[in-house]
């Protein structure tokens, strides 16, 4: 199955519900070796790639899981995933997408009980077969991150080119030493996400959230260019 770059990046979205069909391991390869090409500054490279399937993968969501069932609180966090106080549009943009989720959930945004049972089938990859954790040096700066950022979305399209979906997962970043007692990553490392892999299942709901208008993010300057006056 080959999608037309349009095509990929129209139909990517953080699925949350996959079936357990295999996915091979050639396929996560072919992948991972092509956005081994996604730029980055100086070429450094930032990323840090670790792939769980099979085993491995079971025994992380089954620690993860009875955290969640222990209650035991989440794990600190070692960066900051949004400001304490979103100013507009972000904050507007924020609610928007939490009362489509949890509407299309048929949760009320006042049951915060469901809200955190919902939240806990991140633990679960929400059945994904395949999960990536991606971790960055900590000693780097933020166009690093950024750079991180470019390379993930890389995956993501050329996983939907393949005809898999995927979900990238900051919560993972709260049971960070979890996924740490699994994958044994330098101490040097910081996880920033995992990324759930896998085929969608279509039996379960998934309503694809909206964009801005192009006016509100783009501004394009056409025209003559503009002279300075002199003094």
């Amino acid at each position: 199955m080959i999608l037309d770059v349009y095509e990929a990046v129209t139909s990517r979205r953080a699925v949350r519900g996959f079936t357990d069909r295999h996915v091979p391991r050639e396929v996560l390869e072919r992948v991972l070796s092509a956005a081994a090409w996604s730029p980055s500054g100086s070429n450094l490279q930032p990323w840090h790639a670790y792939v769980l399937t099979g085993a491995p993968l079971a025994e992380l969501k089954k620690r993860a899981l009875e955290r969640v069932a222990a209650g035991a609180p989440g794990d600190e966090r070692e960066y900051e995933t949004y400001p304490p106080a979103l100013k507009s549009p972000y904050r507007e943009r924020r609610f928007a997408f939490g009362r489509e989720r949890y509407g299309e959930l048929g949760i009320a945004r006042e049951d915060w009980a469901a809200r955190q049972r919902a939240a806990a089938a991140n633990w679960d990859c929400f059945g994904a077969p395949a999960a990536l954790f991606c971790y960055i040096d900590r000693e780097l700066g933020r166009p690093q991150w950024a750079d991180v950022g470019m390379y993930l979305q890389t995956v993501m399209l050329l996983l939907r080119a393949e005809g898999l979906h995927s979900c990238p997962q900051m919560a993972w970043s709260v049971y960070r030493r979890t996924v740490a007692e699994i994958l044994s990553p330098p101490e040097g490392l910081i996880l920033f996400c995992g990324m759930s892999i896998g085929f969608e299942d279509v039996t379960v709901g998934c309503a694809r959230t909206g964009r801005a208008p192009l006016e509100e993010t783009v501004t394009f300057v056409e025209g003559s260019v503009l002279r300075s006056h002199a003094a």
